[in-house]
């Protein structure tokens, strides 16, 4: 049997404690829920009592979370969950270095930050390196911080021009079989890399930037013959490229360039029997040193936590339905 344990931990002020424990205390419902520890307010400080391992463990989050609040940093429901993930993991510590740095600002003037490490891994890979892959679930982010890493370099000068492509196969349509020009066309496949060049620079000055060329977007196909110098390349939904595609696109790469290449092994599109290039650029290029390769988890997803829940769901189904 453990030892029982209290630890009091002391808020500065009222609002620290609000903060805390959420809108309805809905954070503070979380935590109890994921511990066997008792948790009570009581004259402007937090009792923690239970077993000790139980308490030092929670003790540990709460003052990260409350170090957190006290620079200034929001934290929603989702930032506790995977506070309390690392915590259960011994990583709690790691918390203050995710939120460290400051990505970008929207033009509406809100903070992008990091939320995971492997968010906080991926950032400092394409900082790094001049290919990076970014490969995991849907709501990791992958998409949004490249483009929000690309739309930097563009205002810092280090690149001239930015390009965004994906390989066009999703619903199993064919770019040929679908109405409108070329730009009707290819708008419904990109536009998730479109939604994240309007919230980092809104719609007039995006439509202005791809006026003079320094944004482009358009279907793989069209990077075929080209080199591409001083820019910054994404490449999203690259689980669906073929390994010809995909030799192609990297090839591409000029000096004073990046790429990001990103992408979900788990949603492939592409007809039977098609390899994915995605696939086996990892099994290629993985002894290449200067390729960096960011594998995101189930706990880097930062959309609505049943979205967590939904991944882990089918990868068990999967796991389930092939080896069951």
């Amino acid at each position: 049997m453990h030892l029982q344990d209290e630890v009091r931990i002391p808020f500065a002020d009222a609002s620290e404690a609000l903060l805390l424990f959420g809108p309805h205390d809905a954070y503070l419902t979380l935590i109890e829920e994921k511990s066997s520890a008792k948790i009570m307010t009581r004259e402007g400080e937090l009792v923690i009592s239970g077993d000790k391992p139980e308490v030092d463990k929670l003790a540990e989050l709460v003052g990260i979370l409350l170090q957190l609040i006290r620079r200034g940093i929001a934290l929603s429901e989702r930032d506790i969950s995977y506070a309390m993930m690392l915590t259960n993991q011994g990583d709690a510590a790691q918390l203050l270095d995710v939120y460290d740095e400051e990505v970008a600002r929207t033009q509406r003037g809100k903070l992008i930050r990091a939320k995971t490490l492997g968010q906080r891994h991926y950032l400092s890979a394409i900082k790094k390196k001049d290919i990076v892959f970014g490969i995991g679930p849907a709501g990791t982010g992958k998409t949004y911080l490249a483009v929000v890493t690309a739309v930097n370099a563009l205002k810092n000068g280090r690149v001239k021009r930015i390009v965004l492509t994906r390989p066009a196969v999703e619903a199993g349509e064919s770019l040929g079989f679908l109405p409108g020009d070329l730009q009707e066309k290819v708008d419904p496949y990109l536009r998730p890399l479109y939604d994240a060049l309007y919230d980092m620079l809104g719609n007039e000055q995006v439509a202005k930037m791809m006026e003079r060329g320094l944004i482009e977007v358009a279907p793989l196909a069209y990077m075929r013959g080209r080199t591409l110098e001083d820019s910054f390349v994404i490449l999203d939904e690259a689980q669906n490229t073929t390994p010809e595609q995909m030799k192609m696109f990297l090839t591409r790469l000029g000096f004073g360039s990046k790429m990001v290449i990103t992408g979900d092994v788990t949603q492939v599109d592409l007809p039977k029997g098609k390899k994915s290039g995605l696939r086996e650029a990892q099994r290629i290029l993985s002894p290449i040193p200067d390729v960096a390769f960011i594998h995101f988890q189930e706990g880097d997803v930062v959309r609505h936590s049943l979205v967590q829940k939904i991944i882990q769901a089918y990868a068990k189904e999967e796991v389930e339905h092939n080896y069951g």
